[in-house]
């Protein structure tokens, strides 16, 4: 795994606006139905990645206004709540997700936004302006590395215990994290930790 300082990886200097997937109408990547769009590119290399395929800032395809189109289509549906970010690394890959993402505001408000980042929370308020761009414009981030030693099935929404699910607004707001106010994992263990977290 791979731990950056502050500033060292920049998206204007990694990304290569490639796409590795795109999957409308889902129920695992978030709450509700959700359309998720994984880019490509990633420098943390967290052991037991199960998508290292994604590493490579130019695996897949270009990222392009059909595919644009295409979402912004998909999210228009009334049954889909949400569009999730995934990869790679969403927060290297900002000169694609940010446009979109204000098109969503602008054009679907309702709209909400999800996003997972290796990035903890603490490291993103270090981290250049278009990263803190970025998560202003989301409203749920999963935090953190995969750490295979914190694996655990029973979480939610992730696959080790030390990630967290983040109220992005009111974390913003209260200057504080506040950590998704309907987590709910499964197991004793795993409900013991957030409720720690969150004290």
């Amino acid at each position: 795994m791979n731990n950056p300082t502050p500033k060292q990886w920049r998206s204007v200097d990694l990304s290569q606006s490639f796409i590795a997937d795109y999957k409308p109408f889902n129920f695992v990547d978030g709450e509700g139905v959700r359309c998720s769009l994984y880019v490509s590119g990633c420098m943390f290399h967290c052991e037991g990645c199960y998508n290292q395929a994604t590493w490579n800032f130019r695996y897949g395809s270009p990222y392009t206004m059909e595919l644009e189109a295409r979402i912004m289509a998909d999210l228009a549906q009334p049954y889909v709540q949400g569009l999730t970010l995934l990869g790679g690394e969403p927060f290297l890959n900002t000169g694609i997700l940010i446009p979109l993402i204000k098109r969503i505001r602008k054009e679907l408000p309702d709209k909400d936004i999800w996003s997972w980042t290796g990035y903890t929370w603490e490291e993103l308020q270090a981290e250049t302006e278009d990263k803190l761009e970025l998560l202003g414009l989301i409203d749920i981030l999963v935090d953190g590395r995969f750490e295979l030693a914190k694996k655990n099935l029973n979480l939610q929404f992730r696959g080790s215990s030390n990630q967290r699910i983040i109220d992005v607004k009111k974390s913003i707001s209260s200057n504080k994290i506040v950590i998704w106010e309907k987590l709910q994992d499964s197991g004793d263990n795993a409900g013991k930790f957030h409720k720690e977290k969150m004290i």
